[in-house]
């Protein structure tokens, strides 16, 4: 399916995209949007014929818990509703603890990195497959950009992509920006990733900006796309036509005319890899043609546990299965691999957000940047989910937020933290006048007889009303 160029549809922007030229599809936030009542410009847009893609990002794909019905039952309804050729998620884990780790749930609000080991492989692999039996249209999935990497990994990123797309036949959304990101952080090397990923798999391609600081590349998505990004889209591209490119704006957004020369760098880009590209191309041979090829002429370097290739496959396990390979215990249960991952992620989470001890191997330099990151993030989000709050606390919202946020992590969604931070102001005793009276209403008429995060909740609000209201 050939998608062309598209953009990222931003309520902020709607105007925008719907008089853009060339625009030939649009990706939306599947969370953002409700199927009973979709933007008004998005149905222009399907109306014109621009495909509308939905790209989740809450699934938590590689995390240990296997996928939630209500949340694919709830992409699936966007994607039928959208009527769309495909639906999108991320290589990535969002929440951790719970019941696999017998510790308390914990939300990152973020897209983080699963361990490219045997083990996270084996889980995402299952993860995807039932995503891909719940869901009306085909699944491709996105690489994520990191600022942390976890020690012990046993794959590079190309590898573990390849891996991934042979066991599943899941597609591939390749964020380049992504791969710059992981190129500055991490030092992991772009090309050798085109090099090694499928790119036969890829259903299309992510173009977004982002800033450096202090050595430190944030994917932010609020500033011009940089001519690194631009620089590996031309070598994807040299290598296989892609289906479809788009650029993602999030934030900061700049006037139509600054979007569409971003557009138009996007395109000449694609142009000039095109012509310059070998007329055979790189990288296209099939999954199968390649496991096949590499089997034949093992390189020299390859680990004695996998295949030739790196494709993480021990010798004598059939192409396509989950086994858990050497240094394993295959006594241990079917869940083993999932339990040992479930621990692994609720550590490194609660080391982000709950100021736990940062696990072994990790760079607590880099841990620490991460940690605020994740909190300024959260910081930022709440106050777009619940205006009012910054509007109430005025100069004060944030630096109490960030000091609410380094003893409470985020267990409940954004919508959630937003009435327990302003619960915990109101409880802890700020100053009584008009700000105190206006957040007191606030909570009162948003945490209603039944909060969202459930009976418990709901319990600790009733008696939380009762107290504000003797006030």
């Amino acid at each position: 399916m050939r998608l062309g160029t598209g953009i990222g549809w931003r309520p902020e922007i709607a105007e925008a995209v719907e008089n853009m030229p060339g625009v030939d599809w649009v990706e939306t936030v599947a969370e953002n949007v409700c199927p009973g009542h979709l933007p008004e410009s998005l149905l222009r847009l399907r109306e014109r014929g621009v495909t509308v893609v939905p790209h989740g990002v809450s699934l938590g794909l590689g995390g240990a818990d296997r996928p939630d019905e209500a949340r694919l039952t709830a992409l699936a309804e966007r994607a039928e509703a959208l009527g769309s050729p495909l639906v999108t998620e991320h290589i990535a884990f969002v929440r951790a603890g719970g019941p696999l780790t017998a510790s308390p749930p914990l939300e990152a609000g973020h897209l983080l990195p699963v361990p490219r080991t045997r083990d996270a492989l084996r889980v995402l692999c299952e993860n995807v497959r039932a995503a891909q039996a719940a869901l009306p249209v085909p699944l491709a999935v996105e690489n994520i950009a990191a600022l942390i990497s976890w020690p012990g990994e046993e794959m590079t990123e190309g590898q573990f992509l390849y891996d991934l797309a042979d066991r599943t036949g899941v597609r591939l959304l390749i964020d380049v920006a992504n791969l710059h990101t992981n190129h500055v952080n991490r030092g992991e090397d772009p090309a050798r990733a085109l090099d090694e990923l499928p790119v036969e798999a890829i259903a299309y391609v992510h173009v977004a900006g982002g800033f450096e600081r202090d050595g430190v590349w944030h994917d932010s998505h609020a500033h011009p796309v940089a001519r690194p990004v631009l620089d590996i889209l031309a070598d994807l591209a040299s290598r296989v036509t892609p289906p479809g490119v788009l650029l993602e704006r999030d934030e900061n957004f700049p006037e139509p005319a600054e979007l569409e020369r971003e557009l138009a760098a996007i395109r000449e880009t694609l142009e000039k890899a095109g012509t310059t590209a070998p007329a055979t191309g790189r990288n296209t041979a099939t999954l199968a043609g390649r496991r096949v090829a590499s089997a034949a002429a093992p390189p020299a370097d390859a680990p004695a546990a996998r295949t030739p290739g790196g494709t993480g496959t021990a010798p004598g396990e059939a192409p396509g299965t989950d086994s858990p390979g050497p240094g394993t215990d295959p006594g241990a249960g079917e869940d083993a691999p999932r339990q040992r991952v479930a621990l692994a992620q609720a550590a490194l989470l609660s080391a982000l957000v709950a100021g736990t001890p940062v696990p072994e191997g990790f760079d607590r330099v880099r841990l620490g940047v991460q940690a605020r990151a994740l909190a300024a993030k959260r910081a930022d989000v709440v106050a777009k989910v619940a205006p009012e709050l910054p509007e109430i606390l005025a100069d004060g919202y944030r630096p109490a937020f960030l000091a609410y946020a380094q003893r409470h992590p985020m267990t409940g969604g954004y919508r959630r933290d937003a009435l327990d931070f302003a619960e915990h102001l109101l409880l802890t005793g700020l100053a009584e006048g008009a700000g105190t009276r206006r957040l007191r209403e606030w909570w009162l008429e948003r945490s209603g007889p039944a909060p969202l995060s459930g009976r418990p909740v709901a319990r600790l609000a009733r008696a939380t009303r009762k107290a504000l209201l003797r006030r």
